[in-house]
């Protein structure tokens, strides 16, 4: 990859953000794309400072993760409809200093979860109340799923609950709900923190299909908790591959090479797994 006066630069702002394998699978699409760019992590302490640092900067386009998926939402020009609606943005797009936010994170766990089962009338499980379940609730009830919240704090669940007008149960009672589907939204079980895990064994029947949007390590517990109970299990890295796919469609306006995107992926989790 030639870096010169002339790259565009691309990140993913988040605190911690050190683990993320968003540069991996962006510098290999810009790489297999033949386009002069590069994607970097940035830890930023003040979301405000940070994002007049993209605008100062010219910064091209950037990935939002935890915990700024919220709180970035004030200091930006505009809002996509649907990042609007959800209250929670991923992607920011730079237009001649103008930075729009998208949320690409509802489509990534679409079509992660399309690949595995028929979507439209199954019933949800939603472990979390943050930016990432935001989006997932709102388009599991597009797509005429019913979606429960699980969630450890009553006022955050509570509130995402009725954002989506849908049951809401606390996770210490998490026992007492029932779905097709099980996703887990939290950061619980990532690394380095990898025995950690939210969801009772009790609650993984055979037959369901189980997703943890966690995608380092690529199998957390609650994953290989519910492969050993009979359960389908999705990783979070096909999400994770799917989000990215829609961000570098937006900022660039060209198909991403996903078997590119694919590849990278499993190399760097080849490393994780010899380390």
């Amino acid at each position: 990859m030639k870096v010169d006066q002339h790259t565009a630069l691309y990140g993913v702002i988040g605190n911690p953000v050190r683990h993320s394998l968003s540069p991996t699978l962006h510098n290999a699409a810009f790489s297999a794309t033949g386009l002069n760019a590069v994607y970097l992590a940035f830890e930023p302490a003040d979301i405000e400072s940070c994002v007049r640092g993209i605008q100062t900067l010219g910064i091209k386009g950037t990935s939002v993760t935890i915990p700024f998926k919220t709180s970035v939402i004030p200091y930006l020009s505009d809002m996509d409809p649907f990042a609007r609606r959800i209250g929670a943005v991923n992607t920011i797009v730079n237009r001649g200093g103008r930075l729009t936010g998208y949320n690409t994170d509802a489509l990534g766990a679409l079509k992660a979860l399309e690949e595995e089962i028929e979507v439209p009338g199954k019933t949800c499980i939603l472990v979390g109340a943050g930016g990432a379940a935001r989006a997932i609730g709102f388009i599991l009830k597009q797509k005429g799923i019913a979606v429960t919240v699980v969630s450890r704090s009553r006022h955050t669940g509570g509130g995402l609950a009725r954002s989506l007008g849908c049951k809401f149960i606390p996770l210490e009672d998490i026992g007492s709900s029932e779905g097709d589907i099980l996703i887990q939204t939290t950061p619980v079980g990532m690394w380095p923190h990898m025995d950690q895990c939210l969801v009772p064994e009790r609650v993984l029947r055979v037959g369901m299909v189980v997703m943890d949007i966690v995608y380092r390590p690529s199998e957390t517990r609650l994953l290989r908790i519910a492969r050993a109970r009979g359960c389908t299990t999705i990783s979070g890295v096909q999400m994770l591959i799917h989000q990215a796919a829609e961000q570098f469609r937006l900022w660039t306006g060209i198909d991403p090479p996903l078997s590119h995107m694919n590849k990278a992926i499993k190399v760097a989790l080849k490393q994780d797994d010899l380390h």
